[in-house]
């Protein structure tokens, strides 16, 4: 009995071969299914998706045989690799020269008489292994079954290259996932370290102004003020960041029964509000199952907005809510100063600030819209937005209902 002649290109071919990470995994409903039709175009019994390694060949799918694997030097998988030709077709082992003598071909029950496999090639043109149809006498294939064949070889090497671009998908989602808590936890330590000094700084420029004020000139106290305000600006800044890193804990908060006017009766006196300010409630007092903190975060957020972004003597703000069938609709509306047309599209993203400032002359930090898209998809729902300059804006977000 001959054995099969190793490709030149060996070593290349088992590293690709490797890369696929296909070799000894699970059976796959899939794979089995290509082996089934395989069978079903052939009329043969046996039919088979190999892959020949350094020492051995592992069947990803046998239908037909039970087998796991074969010795690479026995099993005609490997002549099929090693051969130039995209179909190695073995007609009659008993009257093949070169297969009179093999094993698999004088064992007394189902002996492999005929075989015919088909290379799986993959976008490199590395032989990975074969589609192969066995029967236990002579046989042969005609044109049309054998392109089917090779057809079904190509659905091979699709699922295989899906395989390995999942499983990179998986290994890329779980290294983001541990960065991303890396970055909570990085958050959080910077929370906590840099806001006490903050605090320090904004109670250390109230006590100089106190005890040493009458001392200072307008430009000293200035600069004193600058730096208290900057200092609330930072702390802002933090406590946003952190708030939308730890916006996923939303998600995992137990939902329950509540109706739409307490919780924004809660939020106005949240907000403690001193300005010329008219909010006006849904009509319809509805009751919500959702989680509720997710949804007081969401509008503490907007509501608070539509407040700071406001150029107006009396701020008028309208919420409407609506229950569909599988989903909340929420909508509010303000007559605030606007936000630009060129924003719009990006106004969610994280960092992403406008233009304009609040009533005290500060610019947003770009995080508390995206915090809040954040939320709104942990909840199953959506977000848009429409805006006017100068006339108001209209945030609409749906929250998926709880049956």
């Amino acid at each position: 009995m001959i054995e099969p002649v190793i490709p030149l290109n060996e070593n290349k071919r088992l590293e690709a071969l490797h890369s696929y990470g296909i070799l000894n995994t699970t059976q796959h409903e899939d794979f089995d299914q290509i082996t089934d039709i395989a069978r079903s175009i052939t009329g043969l019994p046996v039919s088979l998706i190999s892959f020949v390694d350094e020492k051995e060949v592992w069947f990803k799918s046998a239908n037909g045989l039970n087998i796991c694997s074969s010795d690479k030097n026995l099993s005609f998988c490997s002549f099929a690799v090693s051969n130039e030709q995209p179909v190695f077709i073995i007609k009659n082992t008993k009257a093949d020269d070169r297969f009179i003598d093999h094993p698999y071909a004088n064992v007394s029950e189902k002996p492999i008489i005929f075989y015919a496999g088909v290379c799986l090639i993959d976008s490199n043109g590395y032989r990975l292994g074969t589609l192969c149809v066995i029967d236990h006498k002579a046989n042969n294939l005609n044109q049309k079954q054998l392109n089917s064949l090779q057809i079904l070889a190509k659905q091979v090497i699709k699922l295989i290259e899906l395989h390995a671009a999942n499983e990179k998908l998986l290994e890329s989602q779980k290294l983001l996932e541990l960065k991303n808590k890396e970055l909570k936890n990085f958050a959080g330590i910077v929370s906590h370290d840099m806001k006490m000094p903050l605090a320090n700084i904004i109670l250390t420029t109230d006590i100089l102004k106190a005890k040493y004020g009458k001392l200072l000139d307008v430009t000293a106290l200035e600069y004193l003020q600058y730096l208290k305000q900057s200092s609330f600006t930072l702390s802002e800044y933090i406590t946003g960041l952190l708030e939308h890193y730890e916006s996923d804990k939303h998600s995992n908060e137990i939902s329950e029964i509540f109706d739409i006017h307490h919780l924004l009766e809660e939020i106005v006196d949240l907000l403690n509000i001193n300005l010329d300010c008219e909010i006006h409630f849904p009509d319809k007092n509805i009751d919500i199952i959702c989680n509720r903190a997710a949804l007081e975060q969401i509008f503490l957020n907007l509501i608070g907005n539509s407040i700071k972004y406001n150029d107006k003597d009396r701020i008028v703000i309208n919420i409407e809510c609506t229950k569909k069938e599988d989903y909340y609709l929420f909508t509010i509306t303000d007559n605030g100063v606007g936000i630009p047309q060129e924003k719009l599209d990006s106004v969610f993203d994280l960092f992403t600030t406008l233009d304009n400032v609040d009533r005290n002359g500060q610019k947003g930090n770009g995080i508390g819209l995206s915090t809040v898209k954040k939320i709104v998809n942990s909840l199953g729902g959506t977000i848009h937005v429409k805006s006017e300059l100068g006339t108001g804006t209209t945030f609409e977000f749906s929250v998926k209902k709880i049956h």
